[in-house]
């Protein structure tokens, strides 16, 4: 199994040591609006309202993993320092068969079966996986917010399928946002290089409400290129706020390095 996007997508969340409210966005009843106010700074900033005021998240959760060859079922840890390191740990059968440390700087990463292990900046991964892709895109997908900061970018606006799109092109890459009408929080979000034949969608199901934060309880990742295609279904099963958390990695005795080109 190609381990490595299941790492990069196998970071997720769920419920809380109390009871979640859910927010279901699959029935969300549509909301008319006038034209004048459908701009895309007001869709933004009701997005980033949403609160999420946490230091460090604790996550179990369960996934499975498709592409032209093979599927599969595994079970991940993920623990999140915000903004700082994120550690997954990828296990079948309760045998972790990898682990992954992700940090602003670079990605390290090893895997039990073939005995390998990878140590690299996000350059190579990017490309390996047909998208780029840095800390703060892989912490926001697995928050349920845009990859990208999106006060930094001018989108056009407008009304889809009940949800609120933006969506721009920049450099080839087009990428588009949608919001469900009531919370503003994010229903999909993808980027598409149909030059490159690439394409990158994230999908997000329920939400649930904490004390700290709303993030979604579920999200389908699905990655398009010409060497094939790559489905994960992510399922968050728990999930802890501001613990003290420890992030061990280690590669043991005796693996190779591997490089992606």
């Amino acid at each position: 199994m190609k381990y490595w996007i299941v790492i990069i997508a196998a970071l997720f969340l769920a419920s809380c040591k109390t009871k979640a409210g859910m927010v279901n966005t699959n029935s969300v009843t549509p909301y008319v609006v006038d034209e004048n106010e459908l701009t895309s700074k007001k869709v933004i900033e009701n997005h980033y309202n949403n609160k999420r005021d946490f230091s460090t998240l604790y996550i179990r959760s369960s996934a499975k993993y498709r592409d032209d060859r093979q599927s599969q079922s595994i079970s991940a840890e993920i623990k999140i320092k915000k903004d700082e390191k994120i550690l997954v740990s990828i296990r079948f059968l309760g045998i972790t068969m990898a682990k992954a440390l992700i940090t602003p700087k670079e990605v390290k990463y090893y895997e039990k079966i073939n005995g390998t292990y990878f140590e690299g900046d996000y350059a190579s991964l990017s490309e390996w996986l047909g998208t780029d892709l840095d800390f703060n895109k892989i912490q926001n997908m697995l928050l349920g917010q845009p990859i990208d900061d999106l006060t930094q970018q001018k989108y056009l606006s407008e009304v889809t399928d009940s949800f609120y799109k933006l969506n721009a092109t920049v450099n080839k890459t087009e990428k588009s946002f949608f919001f469900e009408s009531k919370n503003y929080l994010l229903k999909k979000q993808e980027v598409v290089q149909p030059e490159k034949e690439r394409a990158f969608t994230v999908n997000y199901s329920e939400f649930q409400t904490f004390a700290t934060a709303i993030l979604p309880a579920g999200l389908f990742i699905n990655a398009t290129q010409k060497k094939g295609k790559t489905e994960i279904a992510i399922d968050y099963n728990s999930v802890t706020f501001n613990e003290e958390l420890s992030f061990p990695y280690s590669v043991p005795d005796g693996y190779d390095r591997i490089f992606i080109n």
